[in-house]
């Protein structure tokens, strides 16, 4: 049996402090979790799967009695403000219409595009749908990933990859990726693709260094449970 787990959950807690940062009475937890799955929904479909594609990476969810703070990390913070505030403010309302509660957005800007699993993998899905030549996509997004400061990259991607009548699935992988290591700032996403011959998974893993030698492009917040610990094994 496999002895895989998800590298961001295996940290939270420890080096990762968690996405949604809020309390809520046993009665409306279960309605705050689908809200918070909602929301996240919601604004990958406005500004990721739509014109002019903000290249959101993640989403955080804060609440206090008053507000739902909403902070987005993306690397087109100008796509998300629009024409003097414009699109911001249109996502606000909607979003305060879904909640029906009071919305702040919060936008920071993701300094390192290249080296952001999400983004990465968002892009090569893009390119694998456009039938590119995969094996060299793979390759140039992995050496792209390792020059702008990675430590080390490896991409997966599984499916009917070019069409074929078998599912496989290809791997590329540079540097080294210690996933056992607490200490160790692992980046992960996953996503999907749906092409002509059927739906490709893409995997992709970035090990951006130690937490305790250089901070992570991480949120900071004052909320409870927003701070991350830096304590675990090395």
């Amino acid at each position: 049996m496999g002895q895989k787990t998800h590298p961001f959950g295996f940290r939270v807690g420890v080096t990762e402090a968690h996405k949604s940062r809020w309390f809520a009475p046993k009665a409306l937890f279960g309605e705050l979790l689908i809200e918070d799955y909602k929301i996240r929904q919601f604004i990958d479909k406005r500004l990721n799967k739509t014109p002019p594609y903000a290249a959101v990476s993640d989403v955080h969810i804060e609440r206090t009695r008053e507000e739902l703070a909403v902070i987005v990390k993306t690397a087109r913070p100008g796509q998300v403000v629009g024409l003097k505030g414009a699109e911001v403010e249109k996502l606000t309302a909607d979003l305060q219409i879904l909640t029906g509660r009071k919305v702040v957005i919060r936008i920071i800007e993701i300094k390192n595009p290249e080296i952001d699993a999400k983004l990465i993998a968002d892009s090569l899905a893009e390119q694998v749908k456009k039938r590119a030549n995969f094996r060299k996509v793979l390759k140039q997004r992995c050496e792209a990933a390792m020059q702008n400061g990675a430590l080390g990259v490896r991409i997966q991607v599984s499916g009917r990859i070019g069409g074929a009548e078998m599912s496989r699935i290809l791997n590329t992988r540079l540097g080294t990726i210690p996933l056992s290591t607490l200490q160790a700032n692992v980046d992960y996403a996953m996503t999907h693709v749906f092409t002509t011959s059927g739906a490709l998974g893409v995997k992709v893993w970035v090990f951006k260094g130690m937490y305790n030698e250089s901070q992570p492009d991480e949120v900071v917040s004052n909320a409870a449970g927003g701070r991350a610990r830096a304590r675990g094994r090395y």
